[in-house]
């Protein structure tokens, strides 16, 4: 009786097991596959500098220089060097210092709070509470 147990558990597991390694086969293909257009978009503006996260957790920065089937390749112009990366290598591709960096959003969300705040706080207080006409009242 206790075999019989035993045999159903282990089928059960195995059988778990093989759809979740060949779920995560085909997640690999189509993460190859949006790495791959993303570069080739990329790869278009040749002047733009991009930065590779890798998946040893490094990170790659500098110009597409030729894009191929399975690899493209990284040129850096200051140090004249070029690197070869493939495509399942590769965690993300994304330009290089594009758009705000956090800190610039905080600072201007923190000056907007403050206009905001004098505001309301300096109108009500220069204006007499609606009596005068003149300025910002």
């Amino acid at each position: 009786m206790i075999k019989k147990y035993c045999a159903i558990v282990l089928s059960v597991m195995v059988t778990v097991l093989s759809f979740t390694f060949t779920t995560n086969a085909q997640s690999t293909a189509a993460d190859v596959e949006k790495v791959r257009s993303k570069v080739q978009t990329l790869a278009v503006n040749r002047d733009k500098k991009v930065e590779v996260k890798l998946k040893d957790t490094t990170k790659v920065k500098g110009y597409i220089t030729s894009v191929a089937q399975d690899s493209f390749v990284v040129g850096n112009s200051a140090s004249g060097s070029a690197e070869t990366i493939t495509y399942t290598d590769v965690v993300d591709v994304k330009k290089s210092g594009g758009g705000l960096s956090t800190k610039s959003w905080l600072i201007i969300g923190g000056v907007a709070a403050g206009v905001v705040t004098t505001w309301i706080i300096v109108k009500p207080a220069v204006c007499d509470g609606g009596a005068q006409t003149r300025g910002i009242c």
